[in-house]
C-alpha cells in the first residue's frame, strides 16, 4: 500500500482516539452554533474542508494552527476547542465571560466570594486561628512554626510528615511508586484530615501545595496564611546548612533552578493572607518580628 493510500486509508471505529473523536464533536458542535456550514468555515479559516471533514469525524489529527484559524472565525478559546472543563456548560462560559478582563484584585475578590459560598463552612475567626506557613524549603517554616506553636500553646503540624503517615513511606518513595498525581491526592487527603483534628494549629507546609489549586484552594479557606519568603542565596545556603546537599548534586545551575520555581510560584504563593521575608535574619530575629505582624491578627 503507498503512502497516499495509507493516509486515505478508513480509520475502524476501534482505532479512533477517544480525544480526537471528542475534539471533533465540539468542533461541530461550535459550528453549528455559530450557524456556519463546513464548507463556509473552511473557507473563512482558510483550511481545507477536506482536512476539517477529517477533524469533525475523529481521524484529523489538527495541528495548533489549524484550531487557532478555526477558533478565530468561531470566537471561542482553545481551551474551548479541547474540552477545559470551564467550557463545557453554559454557565461556565457565562462565569468566564463575567470574570474575563478582571484585575487581579478583582479575581480575588470573586475567588474569595465563591469559596464562602461553597468551600469554607468555617467562620473568619474560626479560619485565623489554624496558622498555616508556605513557600519553599529553606525560608525557615519548620523552624518559625515550632516557636510560634509553642507560644500559642497549639500543636505543631508538618503537613508533609502527615502525607507519609497516611501514605505508609516517605514522600520520595511516594513519587517513585505512585507518582505526582498520587502524591497530590495523599496531600489533600492529609491536610482535609488535619483541618478536622485541629481546630487550632500551626501548619507547615511543602513547598509545592500551590501546585493543586483544589488543596490550595482548601488551605486559603480554612486557614491564614503566610508566605515565609527569603532571597534565593538564603533558601540554598540554609537547606545546604541543614546537611542536605541534593540541591547541589550534579546540577550546576541549581541557583538558576531555585529562581525559576520560585519565580513560577511566586503568583500562587502572593494569595497568602501575609508576607514575610526572612532574608539576612536570624532565626531568632525572623521570629520576633512575625509574632508581631501575627499578634493582632490571629490566635486571640
Amino acid at each position: 500500500m503507498t503512502a497516499a493510500q495509507l493516509s486515505t486509508a478508513p480509520v475502524s471505529e476501534e482505532e479512533k482516539d477517544p480525544f480526537l473523536i471528542a475534539l471533533g464533536e465540539r468542533l461541530r458542535a461550535l459550528r453549528s452554533r455559530r450557524g456556519l456550514t463546513r464548507k463556509a468555515l473552511a473557507k473563512l479559516a482558510d483550511v481545507s474542508e477536506r482536512h476539517l471533514a477529517n477533524v469533525e469525524s475523529g481521524v484529523g489529527n489538527a495541528s495548533i494552527q489549524l484550531l487557532r484559524q478555526i477558533t478565530t472565525v468561531l470566537n471561542c478559546t482553545l481551551a474551548e476547542m479541547i474540552g477545559d472543563e470551564t467550557a463545557t456548560s453554559p454557565e461556565w462560559l457565562m462565569i468566564r465571560e463575567i470574570l474575563r478582563g478582571r484585575s487581579d484584585e478583582e479575581l480575588a475578590q470573586a475567588r474569595a466570594a465563591l469559596a464562602s459560598l461553597f468551600d469554607a463552612p468555617t467562620s473568619e475567626g474560626a479560619r485565623r486561628q489554624r496558622i498555616a506557613l508556605i513557600g519553599l524549603r529553606g525560608a525557615g517554616k519548620s523552624s518559625l512554626g515550632r516557636m510560634l506553636a509553642d507560644y500559642w500553646m497549639v500543636p505543631f503540624v508538618e503537613l508533609g510528615r502527615e502525607v507519609e503517615i497516611l501514605a505508609g513511606c516517605d514522600i520520595a518513595e511516594i513519587h517513585a511508586l505512585y507518582g505526582p498525581n498520587a502524591y497530590r491526592r495523599y496531600e489533600r487527603r492529609a491536610l482535609e484530615d488535619i483541618i478536622g483534628r485541629y481546630p487550632r494549629a500551626v501548619i507547615a507546609t511543602p513547598g509545592g501545595i500551590v501546585s493543586d489549586p483544589a488543596t490550595y484552594n482548601l488551605l486559603l479557606s480554612h486557614c491564614y496564611t503566610v508566605w515565609v519568603k527569603a532571597a534565593p542565596k538564603d533558601h540554598m545556603a540554609r537547606v545546604l546548612a541543614q546537611g542536605d546537599t541534593r540541591p547541589m548534586m550534579g546540577n550546576r545551575e541549581a541557583m538558576e533552578d531555585l529562581k525559576s520555581i520560585l519565580e513560577s510560584r511566586a503568583a500562587f504563593y502572593s494569595k497568602a493572607d501575609l508576607s514575610f521575608d526572612t532574608s539576612d535574619m536570624t532565626q531568632e530575629t525572623a521570629y520576633v518580628a512575625l509574632l508581631e505582624q501575627l499578634r493582632d491578627n490571629v490566635m486571640r
